[in-house]
């Protein structure tokens, strides 16, 4: 169970541990953990892909479609040279930010020791996996700009998505990046100081988080909770002793997530964004949904609702059933990590290793279907759009709504 439950989390960039990694797995069980960390950070698709070129096997047409989808690329051609791209930049910003926290480690742990810790929080952090050699996650990091600086740069950079950072490298320019790009960008900026404010406003004099710490201290430790909200699960304080308010904030954080075609998790960011705006045009009575002065196609605006409403019916059935099979446990707690799971953050209030067989089980369960799930769902509902769907039209009913 513990194997297994390990392995889901690291597959699934989740960060839940049931274990201490530091202490129960030697270095060739770290070293196993860190490929399927990379393997599920970069997908599935990209790993077969590329797999099927080194061997010689060529891709099908509906192959090349499903990942052209995952990957958010505009079109067929050049897919190839895309997963080499991906590929490339990948290893690339890893061994950057393992460099970056070389200089702590090194001196710290010695070459070979430090070394491979470098290496391991820095895939972690930007495949946002959460798993760390330390045993507390970063607590006793609290007080280093260095570490925490890095990591928060890895978590931000493999939580915009690869698609995103090849159309900010090739056009430069805010004006001249897609929609999508500034909408990501936009969101993502106005979330993580949303999330640092909120932080700072909730846990300034809670002495278990941010009370304890000095002002410059308190300010920074504020900003990488908003940061590994978007999935990324590190923690440089006690999330159990975050105050309820803190945790429904942060529960809420987790369940949007990052961007789409990222290493992140969660609904997606822009999901819900096409939500806020689609209820901003209904309010301001605009038939149509609008964004940097462009429509979004009402396919996609459906897709966004039946995204985000089978999500929290997963949660909401999860969180009852995690009730259920830990009654002993603070609820608000196991909401917690419920929604870290289905979100793949990978955040606790240390509740993770007192489950019960029947609680890790339906744990392993959400982590899968909040990595796997979303994304799948998205490509089954605009496949079924392309084909045309039903050709059978209905007379309209009126329903009186609120």
């Amino acid at each position: 169970m513990n194997a297994l439950f390990t392995a889901t989390s690291s597959v699934c960039v989740t960060g839940l541990s049931v274990i201490d990694v530091s202490r129960a797995l030697s270095r060739f069980g770290q070293t196993v953990q860190l490929l399927l960390i990379q393997m599920g950070g970069l997908g599935f698709m990209v790993f077969g892909t590329f797999f099927f070129a080194v061997i010689g096997r060529r891709i099908t047409l509906r192959g090349q479609l499903l990942l052209s989808e995952s990957m958010n690329a505009p079109n067929l051609s050049g897919l190839m040279r895309l997963i080499y791209w991906v590929l490339g930049l990948t290893l690339g910003i890893e061994l950057a930010g393992a460099a970056l926290l070389a200089i702590r480690f090194v001196p710290e742990y010695g070459w070979g020791e430090g070394a491979f810790m470098s290496l391991y929080h820095a895939v972690s952090a930007f495949c946002n996996a959460g798993f760390d050699l330390f045993g507390s996650s970063l607590v006793g990091r609290a007080d280093d700009p260095l570490v925490l600086f890095t990591l928060m740069a890895l978590i931000t950079l493999g939580g915009l998505g690869f698609a995103l950072m090849a159309d900010v490298l090739s056009n430069g320019r805010f004006s001249r990046l897609s929609v999508h790009t500034r909408l990501v960008l936009a969101v993502s900026a106005v979330l993580t100081a949303t999330g640092c404010l909120l932080t700072l406003l909730l846990e300034w004099r809670n002495p278990g988080t941010l009370g304890a710490m000095p002002p410059a201290r308190r300010l920074m430790n504020a900003l990488f909770q908003s940061v590994t909200l978007r999935t990324a699960g590190f923690a440089s304080f006690s999330q159990a002793a975050l105050r309820p308010a803190t945790k429904v904030v942060s529960m809420i954080y987790m369940f949007i997530g990052a961007a789409p075609a990222s290493t992140g998790g969660g609904v997606k960011l822009t999901t819900v964004s096409v939500l806020v705006l689609m209820a901003v045009s209904v309010a301001r009575g605009q038939e149509e949904t609008t964004v940097f002065h462009h429509t979004v196609p009402r396919g996609t605006v459906q897709r966004a609702m039946t995204v985000v409403l089978i999500a929290l019916a997963i949660v909401l059935a999860d969180v009852v059933a995690l009730a259920l099979i830990e009654p002993g446990l603070d609820f608000i707690n196991v909401m917690y990590e419920a929604v870290s799971a289905f979100g793949t953050a990978g955040l606790s209030c240390d509740l993770t290793p007192r489950l019960s067989a029947a609680g890790r089980s339906l744990i392993i369960a959400t982590m899968f279907a909040g990595r796997v799930g979303p994304l799948t769902l998205a490509l089954a509902i605009a496949r079924r759009q392309s084909r045309g769907g039903s050709s059978i039209h209905y007379p309209s009913a009126d329903i009186m709504i609120g």
